[in-house]
């Protein structure tokens, strides 16, 4: 059996992207900002389905996966692969930062939830999500929501998204929530143990 993790990576998309996202976080602080500029760089680089290494895109048999991919080393943002297996969805949860969520292949279905009188009731339609699609998530944003709830929209298939949040959102300290409102604390760690290395051009074989 061939160990995934020597498959050849083809990082030139994400390490373009992520240094493109840390010069625009230079010049700008504003949340709402940040989202309309960082969506246009997601959009760009989920265009295109060719540089996630299949180490990162391992779907498990009963549990959504978490793969980081980059973290800043000033904790301003990270970027994550979220692998969805068949069927697969989350709990209604919350994030406390800001979140760009990105569609790289197959499609998501994400249900907004707000309070109404003490409890969190469901705001809206679900909002499907298609490859090449970007979204957002802001606790801060005027017309921006923070809690939602998220599954893979097919049942035979694998999907799998990328997602940039305005912190380390593994370390970050959050909440999921009961149809009753009840809150449980969770801080989500990821799914790899070991970043892999976006900055490695030796094995690049396209170009952007």
């Amino acid at each position: 059996m061939s160990d995934l993790s020597l498959a050849p990576p083809n990082f030139q998309r994400l390490r373009h992207f992520v240094t493109s996202f840390a010069a625009m976080l230079e010049c700008t602080t504003d949340e709402a900002s940040i989202i309309a500029q960082g969506s246009e760089l997601l959009r760009s680089l989920v265009a295109v389905d060719d540089w996630l290494p299949v180490a990162y895109a391992q779907p498990d048999p009963q549990y959504y996966r978490q793969y980081l991919l980059h973290a800043d080393s000033a904790q301003r943002f990270s970027v994550v692969s979220f692998v969805w297996g068949p069927g697969q969805q989350t709990p209604i949860h919350d994030h406390t930062v800001w979140g760009l969520i990105g569609m790289l292949r197959g499609a998501e279905d994400a249900q907004t939830y707000r309070w109404q009188d003490g409890r969190l009731a469901t705001h809206g339609e679900p909002l499907q999500l298609q490859a090449g699609a970007v979204e957002a998530v802001s606790p801060q944003v005027a017309g921006l929501d923070d809690i939602h709830r998220v599954r893979n929209v097919y049942d035979d298939r694998v999907s799998i998204s990328i997602h940039v949040y305005g912190a380390n959102i593994g370390a970050v300290r959050r909440s999921v929530y009961l149809d009753d409102g009840t809150r449980k604390e969770f801080i989500s760690g990821y799914s790899n143990t070991t970043l892999p290395n976006i900055w490695d051009a030796s094995q690049e074989t396209t170009t952007l």
